[in-house]
């Protein structure tokens, strides 16, 4: 069990107690022996009280010298030697060690302990999924406070500006300070175990309460509902299904990775793969939206997502395009994407990782029948090669040089990097689809050669700020987020007067008026109050679209 920090406190405190309580023993010894030695070294005879009166002179160096002509033999100088060496000694250790905390702990900003905020969302506890998703509501402004247990991580986060309420999210009272009676909602972020508690404890505090809790063991929903829970995600299947579907896509016409608009107007994102047609020419050169239709929304290049792109920016085998047209026009394009090579390779998928995320890539790529080998550390049923998916001889033996795609999902991203770059010298027409745990190694996997990365965070929060907020997030899966939205502060403009793509780095993708899906938004189109947006961008851009223009 680890020690709250109320604990830690505590038992600093108690070992503060038991050094000065050494200190004061360690005095009354020496007192007693410089009593004993002036009277047996020098022939003088000094009382306890002035005896400890020349110790604690001593270990407090305000008194050296007073009895120092005193000192005229050998053993006296061996007592007092030593005698001072401990008392310096004291000094040193107690004011680092114990005098300094005691005074930053006293001058420490506490963080919250309760919160006046009403129709807010409490996260339960501070997560980088829940990160992501305070960053979403934030932009949508609706309000939240993150209940944290762990005291340096609270002081952190309120430092950081952070509603933050420092407490115990198990505990009744801590969600009661929370204001859980006027909240809109609870998000249960924790593990497994740790949510089935909260949600307990949330129902008895506000047995009204809207619950949400995300559960990394699927097979555990049913008892997260049975303690009350209103909604209960998994965040790694749904990635699981989304790398599955990605690998799938260039294979199985059945797995289609397009996000469907309206009636057979949908946006995609397509991969150019190495040796297609469009390998190497600018977007300008690869003329694509004569030669399919299509609309150039955006593209992914080494990572970075550009909107629009510059018609000189070169098209490579890492590039990814963000595009709307229809279902015929999205298959032209495809087909100029894909490589000659690629083409023939069997469809085989290689599946490195065994976990939620893997077995849930598995399952849904053996649904669609795609042909897959399971590749993992650790021998298990439904483990096909064991092995290190960084090793190359481990990787070969999953016939990794044969496979159309590989999955990795792997718990560390530092692991799926590497893998990344092994992959890439043993099979460099294998595609790399990668799960990462945090988005910061996002640009890590580009760089290193996957063509596709998701972010397990970055899933998590966009799910969570769907369910909570009128926003329609219609992909979370997607690498760039497409939501349905309301945009009053521009109605009565054209989107050239807004000016929204240069104020949000955001496309206006299709508006919903009156029933009707319009997909022909031009410049001059004019925005109505009543108006849905259907628009496309990065989670930041997406966030400043909504303060512009929401």
């Amino acid at each position: 069990m680890v020690d709250g920090p109320a604990e830690t406190l505590s038992r600093a405190k108690r070992r503060l107690v038991l050094f000065l309580s050494g200190v004061a023993v360690l005095m009354v010894g020496y007192a007693l022996l410089y009593r004993w030695g002036m009277a047996t070294f020098e022939g003088i005879s000094v009382t306890f009280l002035d005896a400890l009166h020349v110790v604690v002179e001593t270990f407090t160096t305000t008194g050296y010298g007073e009895d120092a002509g005193q000192w005229t033999t050998t053993g006296m100088k061996l007592i007092t030697i030593p005698m001072m060496i401990s008392g310096v000694t004291v000094i040193f250790l107690t004011l680092p060690l114990f005098i300094v905390p005691l005074v930053e702990e006293a001058l420490r900003t506490a963080p919250p302990t309760g919160t006046d905020l009403t129709d807010h969302v409490i996260i339960c506890s501070f997560t980088s999924r829940g990160g992501t998703l305070v960053e979403e509501l934030a932009s949508r402004d609706v309000p939240y406070v993150v209940v944290e247990s762990d005291r340096e991580t609270a002081e952190r986060l309120y430092a950081e500006e952070y509603d933050v309420v420092h407490g115990d999210p198990e505990s009744v009272e801590t969600l009661e300070a929370a204001n859980a009676e006027e909240a809109m909602a609870l998000v249960a972020d924790d593990d497994d175990e740790t949510n089935a508690s909260i949600i307990l404890s949330a129902k008895q505090a506000a047995p009204d309460l809207r619950i949400i809790s995300l559960i990394e063991d699927a097979t555990l929903s049913d008892y997260h509902r049975y303690a009350g829970a209103d909604e209960v995600v998994s965040p790694r299947r749904i990635l699981g299904e989304s790398l599955a579907r990605k690998a799938a896509s260039p294979i199985a016409t059945d797995i289609d990775d397009a996000v469907e608009i309206g009636d057979d107007f949908e946006v995609a994102e397509v991969l150019v793969q190495r040796g297609s047609a469009l390998e190497g020419d600018t977007i300008a050169e690869s003329a694509i939206g004569r030669r399919t239709g299509v609309n150039i929304i955006g593209a992914w290049f080494r990572g970075e997502f550009v909107t629009p792109p510059d018609p000189d920016a070169v098209v490579d085998e890492h590039t990814i395009l963000l595009v709307t047209g229809r279902e015929n026009q999205l298959a032209r394009l495809k087909d100029l994407t894909r490589s000659e090579t690629r083409r023939f390779r069997r469809g085989k998928v290689v599946v490195a990782g065994y976990g939620e995320v893997g077995a849930t890539a598995a399952d849904a790529l053996a649904a669609e029948s795609v042909p897959s080998v399971v590749l993992d550390i650790e021998d298990a049923p439904g483990v096909d090669v064991v092995g290190d998916a960084t090793n190359r001889q481990a990787l070969l033996s999953a016939d990794i040089d044969e496979a159309q795609s590989v999955i990795l999902a792997l718990d560390s991203d530092t692991t799926a990097i590497f893998a990344t770059l092994v992959i890439k010298q043993v099979s460099p027409e294998t595609e790399v689809i990668a799960r990462a745990n945090d988005a910061e190694s996002i640009a890590k996997l580009y760089r290193a050669g996957a063509e596709y990365v998701l972010a397990l965070s970055t899933v998590s929060g966009r799910i969570l700020a769907s369910n909570l907020t009128e926003e329609e997030v219609i992909a979370p899966q997607s690498q760039v987020e497409i939501v349905r939205t309301a945009a009053p502060q521009i109605a009565g403009q054209t989107l050239a007067e807004a000016d929204v793509r240069a104020r949000t780095n955001c496309t206006v993708i299709a508006v919903e008026r009156d029933g009707e899906l319009l997909t022909e938004v031009g410049p001059d189109f004019v925005v109505r109050s009543a108006d849905t947006l259907v628009v496309a961008g990065t989670d930041e851009d997406i966030n400043r679209f909504n303060v512009v223009c929401g």
